[in-house]
């Protein structure tokens, strides 16, 4: 990365401490070069480009200040601390540079984005997506590539299309995404449970479900699991993927929080499947914004023509002004820029995340147990006492006005549940992780105990 990118986000990191908020004055150049120990025009082309993205603003004679966040402004407002919210921090949003490739994307293409497009996708973006997806050991031909509006669609569309063998019953992980949860249940797709905890899934259990003989895809988040945070170790993947192999099942491998692996020897399911029975899906939301609704599903071929023809009864095409403005922004090295960006932030929240609650974990005694994965991500979950009433518990913290939520969602009706309590810092800011978590440690250290409901956990 170039010396003044490093620059811009050192400084960023400078204007989120309290002294420098909104309409806070900067350091002077020479401070600034004295400080990071680089030359006054580094110093300068660097404000230039906060500047740019309206990060900060220039006076006259005066120096430079920050820029008034309105989302920022709103949480200070609110004075909520958001254990809830998975989606990325608005103040990470890539706004102007986005807008640019917009205004770009109509110039280039014009008249070609303002009519029907194909159920597969834009060309170009296509070649573009498919030397991202390398770069993450996800190795394909384009016309193994679908985008989609959002991986949403694109879960959508597997549970509803048929399978090769006629099998009709998905497999998901509990707890397991919500809105795959309420999708199945919705829309009546005969749907089975494997029980997944920090530890990964019981294998001979997951081979016993394969031999049944009508699972037809098992739908698997392999790392940063949603909720959990955890993710499967290699062996474990690899073992999964032969099982599917031995038995004709199709994985369904959802890769969201693919950009924001810090492990490089860390592959996705995809990489270790010689057979064809892995169905890759990449998501934009987490690294760029949800609204930009567009995700990638890679098919294997004796999958891709009914996934097209299912496609395009759905929606024809997804939105070209989309598709166009995100080719421009992987093109133009904007997306790797902000990757570091977003990466950062989350990497030094998610450490401390791990640090204040391993700090808790003494307080909490036997309520409540944390179980470290190796690799700290934004997102984790406690064991609870099972004694303990999660939907009490989250009202007596939103009346110290911080929000946690239940895993209810995440479970399919009947499936026996462990009491978790799932907890997330996307939207939570890194100086006020370590209060909302000492208030989370005082509520469960305080929750009554309801004996009927079992023993402690081991």
């Amino acid at each position: 990365m170039l010396k003044y990118m490093e620059l811009a986000y050192e400084i960023e990191r400078l204007i989120e401490t309290l002294p420098l908020r909104e309409g806070g004055r900067l350091p002077s150049i020479r401070t600034l070069s004295q400080r990071y120990g680089c030359s006054k025009s580094t110093i300068i082309r660097t404000l230039q480009e906060l500047e740019r993205q309206h990060r900060i603003y220039a006076v006259p004679k005066s120096g430079y200040y920050v820029v008034r966040s309105r989302a920022a402004s709103e949480d200070a407002g609110s004075g909520t601390l958001d254990f809830i919210s998975a989606a990325p921090d608005p103040e990470l949003f890539p706004y102007l540079d986005f807008q640019h490739c917009i205004n770009q994307a109509i110039e280039t293409y014009k008249n070609d984005l303002f009519v029907y497009g194909t159920s597969q996708g834009l060309p170009s973006l296509l070649r573009m997506v498919r030397r991202l997806l390398a770069s993450s050991q996800v190795f394909t031909e384009t016309d193994r590539l679908f985008v989609t509006s959002g991986v949403q669609q694109a879960l959508s569309l597997l549970a509803t299309m048929p399978f090769p063998g006629g099998r009709r019953t998905v497999l998901i992980e509990q707890p397991g995404y919500h809105l795959m949860v309420r999708h199945l249940q919705t829309y009546g797709i005969p749907a089975r449970g494997i029980r997944r905890t920090g530890e990964g899934i019981d294998m001979e259990e997951l081979e016993h479900l394969f031999r049944g003989g009508d699972i037809k895809f098992f739908y698997t988040m392999p790392r940063f699991h949603n909720p959990l945070g955890c993710s499967y170790i290699e062996d474990q993947k690899k073992q999964i993927v032969r099982l599917a192999a031995k038995h004709d099942v199709y994985l369904v491998e959802d890769d969201y929080m693919a950009d924001f692996e810090e492990n490089r020897r860390a592959d996705p399911l995809f990489a270790h499947d010689p057979s064809g029975r892995v169905i890759y899906l990449k998501s934009f939301a987490k690294i760029l914004f949800p609204g930009l609704r567009l995700g990638i599903a890679v098919l294997p071929p004796a999958l891709a023509e009914e996934f097209s023809s299912y496609k395009k009864l759905q929606d024809i095409d997804t939105s070209m002004l989309s598709q166009a403005a995100l080719e421009i922004y992987l093109k133009s090295g904007m997306f790797e820029r902000h990757k570091q960006r977003i990466s950062r932030s989350y990497a030094e929240k998610a450490r401390l995340l791990h640090d204040c609650l391993q700090k808790a974990a003494g307080p909490l005694g036997d309520r409540a147990a944390f179980r470290p994965s190796s690799a700290p991500m934004i997102h984790t979950h406690l064991d609870l006492h099972p004694g303990i009433d999660v939907p009490r518990l989250a009202a007596r913290l939103d009346r110290r006005s911080v929000r946690i939520g239940t895993m209810d969602p995440h479970y399919l009706h009947g499936f026996p549940r462990d009491n978790l309590l799932k907890l997330t810092v996307s939207q939570v800011k890194a100086d006020e992780i370590e209060r909302g978590v000492e208030l989370i440690a005082e509520e469960i250290a305080a929750s009554p105990l309801n004996a009927a409901k079992g023993r402690p956990f081991s």
